[in-house]
């Protein structure tokens, strides 16, 4: 293979599908301690922090794509842990492990001295995540179901009800103060990736517990952007090299364009007993913020990732009726005041439709509780994403 300052230059630089190729070559440290020595040692591509740089360069600042500007105009740029300590939660007080320039057609234009602070391995993949797409799907299934689709995975799992949202990866996690609904402060969540919904309380309004059968699911998917690049024809070429590559495109374009990188449920007797007690009483897999907040925390499966809730009792709906709607216009000067008059409307069916059904199928001493739960963010380890969009192979989890 040759150096890839060598690959070419202008018109004639890689496509991202043959970069993201070297990529996964070079990938096989993920997830492992990595202790550089000499930095000017270039016997292992995988820590030449001269590889890491230029393909940063060429998948986001001169390749085509990075041009035709089709991602986010930021450019990320992660600090070597030298620059603030040994650890990125244990480092020189108000030094960011990480800071974001605008993009700008030269790599040296963006940086300028800051470049001998560049840790370039793990710049090329937090950009790689934070420049793909991703969605959530929040879901109430039946536990049975969930149960029936475990033991089977040829049974279609179909919730009762789900809402999807277009997510953005970030290196910062957002604090929510519920009692204003409003964010408190964004701080640094590197080496985490936080996935934020601010306006979670309107999006997932109606996502409503009403039965003990009730599962709470949460999925995360990856499915376009940087980390799924599109093959483009290629030019005839007689090489073995060029042969390697077609048929490791034919390959690729077999896999799948979705990936899950987050799923996990807790069922509606757990939300309820962390809910009722104020703290944990499930080790890591859930707890409870002090005071009024009432945020729950999950963990993944495996312990892997965090999920934050914010769950609250649904009030009694059934004597109240929607009062009048002024217009909102947003800050894009769209008018929206027919699409919060709907989103309130299906809040208020909601919640009358849940006190009906606990009233229906429970006695006053069982005393069934509707539950909103409102997901705020989801949080996993860089490294955890970075495998996965470059290797994972399962299929992705669908509702």
């Amino acid at each position: 293979m040759l150096p890839i300052e060598m690959l070419g230059h202008g018109e004639d630089t890689p496509s991202r599908f043959e970069l993201l190729s070297m990529v996964k070559k070079h990938s096989s440290l993920l997830g492992k301690t990595v202790i550089v020595a000499d930095e000017d040692d270039t016997s292992d591509v995988e820590l030449d922090h001269r590889f890491w740089h230029d393909m940063l360069d060429l998948y986001f600042v001169r390749g085509k794509d990075s041009r035709g500007r089709q991602d986010d105009d930021l450019v990320f740029f992660v600090r070597k842990l030298s620059s603030y300590g040994y650890g990125f939660n244990d480092g020189k007080e108000g030094v960011s492990p990480y800071f974001v320039r605008r993009w700008a057609p030269k790599l040296d234009d963006l940086i300028g001295e800051s470049n001998v602070d560049v840790d370039w391995r793990r710049s090329f993949y937090l950009n790689l995540i934070a420049h793909t797409s991703f969605t959530v799907t929040v879901a109430i299934c039946s536990h049975q179901d969930l149960r029936n689709h475990q033991a089977e995975q040829g049974i279609p799992l179909s919730p009762i009800y789900k809402v999807v949202k277009t997510l953005y990866a970030s290196p910062s996690r957002v604090n929510f103060q519920l009692d204003s609904k409003k964010e408190v402060e964004t701080t640094p969540a590197y080496p985490d990736i936080c996935f934020a919904i601010d306006d979670f309380d309107s999006t997932f309004d109606a996502v409503v517990l009403t039965e003990t059968d009730h599962c709470y699911c949460v999925i995360l998917n990856a499915h376009d952007g940087a980390a799924f690049p599109r093959e483009k024809e290629s030019n005839d070429c007689s090489s073995s090299d060029s042969s390697s590559l077609r048929v490791e495109t034919n390959s690729a374009k077999m896999k799948n364009t979705k990936l899950t990188l987050f799923s996990g449920f807790v069922s509606y007797q757990m939300v309820r007993d962390a809910y009722d007690a104020g703290k944990s009483r499930f080790g890591n897999l859930l707890g409870h913020s002090p005071g009024k907040t009432d945020k729950l925390y999950m963990k993944g499966p495996g312990g892997r990732g965090e999920v934050e809730v914010a769950v609250s009792r649904v009030a009694d709906q059934s004597q109240q009726d929607l009062g009048p709607f002024s217009p909102v216009i947003s800050k894009r000067g769209f008018g929206i005041g027919s699409i919060v008059r709907k989103a309130a409307s299906v809040a208020s069916v909601a919640a009358k439709n849940a006190y009906a059904a606990a009233s229906s199928t429970h006695s006053f001493d069982d005393e069934m509780v509707p539950l909103k739960c409102c997901l705020m963010s989801i949080s996993l380890p860089w490294e955890q994403i970075a495998y996965d969009l470059l290797f994972k192979g399962t299929p992705p989890v669908t509702l």
